[in-house]
């Protein structure tokens, strides 16, 4: 269950990159608030991130016994504990953004896909 938590977390912080890739005026969010609209260049990176967070979701989904796993219980286990490590750093760094948007909004989602990922993945 609390894999299905944080699938629909990452899934909120997947669809508002979506936004941004597509031009709303949501880039507040990310990056420390620097854009209010992304620059195209920079949607292409966004586009890279987009395919690492869907793949991340299925990760956690594989974790949880909801998918079948892709890679050994091992390697999938590793990648669950090296993602926990990163939301948790990207939790901090949110707290700390300029932005009070991605103060307030990024942080939370990035905090509980965290605490989904650290459980999921240690429960393994």
């Amino acid at each position: 269950m609390i894999s299905i938590i944080g699938a629909g977390a990452f899934s909120v912080v997947i669809i508002l990159s979506i936004l941004i890739i597509c031009g709303l005026p949501l880039g507040e969010l990310t990056m420390g608030g620097q854009y209010k609209v992304f620059p195209p260049k920079l949607r292409i990176v966004l586009v890279t991130q987009l395919i690492l967070q869907v793949f991340f979701v299925l990760i956690i989904l594989q974790m949880g016994e909801f998918i079948p796993l892709w890679f050994s219980y091992n390697v999938t286990k590793i990648i669950g504990i090296v993602m926990a490590v990163y939301l948790s750093l990207n939790t901090v760094m949110n707290l700390i953004s300029k932005s009070k948007k991605e103060k307030y909004i990024m942080t939370p989602l990035s905090f509980v896909t965290a605490i989904c990922f650290w459980i999921t993945a240690l429960q393994m």
